[in-house]
């Protein structure tokens, strides 16, 4: 039997059913200037993330606008969150207007002493499945570290791409996203928060929102290639309203690697697996 504090959560399992609301897609392709697709359309890549968030009262909120931990992540208390990257499987695609649903597991809880002090690492596996048929699966890191300045630059610089695509992330494009997903972290809106509490220089650029627009930019620059994995992890955060630059460039066939960042190098590295 584990002797870990954190042991009880491992194998935690919550399960979300919804509808693919046309109504919520083309609010999210409006934040995201795109056009929205119709009833049975396929949802574009990494718009699952809009909808199976907890609809917490605010009194089930913590102090950074998230729902409060101890629940069915563990808890955190005194930490900050940040998503740290993902590693998606595209089996399918899930259709607008259509049932949905999303298993969450908790993997694994993990806790680790770095420069920065002690970080809690918790990996969460999200199956998305429609007609009882797996479409997505995702690992999900979330990283919960102990109160520190922010790190603002990167050693990795930003390389020479293939393509590229320039972002002016502005206050407004931050509310709506973090409105159309009910992300209620208060970094992304709330700037006496963000700069006062967490430290940060200005409004947080989700990550999230710069892995949905790295991999739109791939998709641009490669119109027939299918999806099969997508794998993505923050360096730094990106802060509004400082303008970024989305990159990539093919490795080999059917392998591709993405990234944003700007002059203080890569904020966000990416690999795509396609076909």
């Amino acid at each position: 039997m584990s002797d870990s504090p954190y042991a009880a959560w491992i194998g935690r399992r919550q399960e979300r059913h919804e509808e693919l609301s046309e109504v919520l897609v083309r609010r999210l392709a409006a934040t995201l200037g795109e056009e929205a697709p119709g009833a049975g359309e396929a949802l574009p890549p990494l718009w699952q993330w809009a909808f199976f968030q907890d609809a917490e009262a605010e009194p089930g909120l913590g102090a950074d606008g998230h729902p409060a931990r101890g629940g069915f992540l563990p808890p955190a208390d005194g930490r900050n969150r940040m998503w740290a990257g993902s590693r998606l499987e595209f089996h399918g695609v899930l259709c607008v207007g259509r049932q949905a649903s999303r298993v969450t597991t908790i993997l694994k809880v993990e806790e680790k002493h770095g420069r920065t002090g002690s970080l809690l690492f918790v990996t969460l596996r999200h199956d998305y499945l429609q007609n009882e048929r797996l479409t997505i699966r995702e690992e999900q890191d979330i990283v919960y570290r102990e109160p520190t300045p922010p790190k603002l630059a990167s050693a990795e610089q930003m390389p020479a791409g293939a393509w590229s695509e320039a972002v002016e992330p502005s206050p407004v494009l931050l509310f709506r996203y973090s409105a159309v997903t009910f992300n209620g972290h208060r970094i992304h809106y709330d700037w006496p928060y963000v700069t006062e509490t967490e430290g940060y220089p200005g409004l947080v650029v989700h990550g999230p929102l710069i892995a949905t627009l790295n991999l739109r930019a791939f998709c641009r620059a490669n119109p027939r290639a299918r999806l099969r994995r997508f794998a993505f992890r923050g360096l730094r955060p990106l802060i509004c309203p400082e303008s970024f630059e989305l990159g990539g460039r093919l490795l080999a066939p059917g392998k591709a690697e993405v990234w944003a960042g700007n002059g203080a190098g890569i904020a966000q590295h990416g690999e795509v697996e396609f076909d």
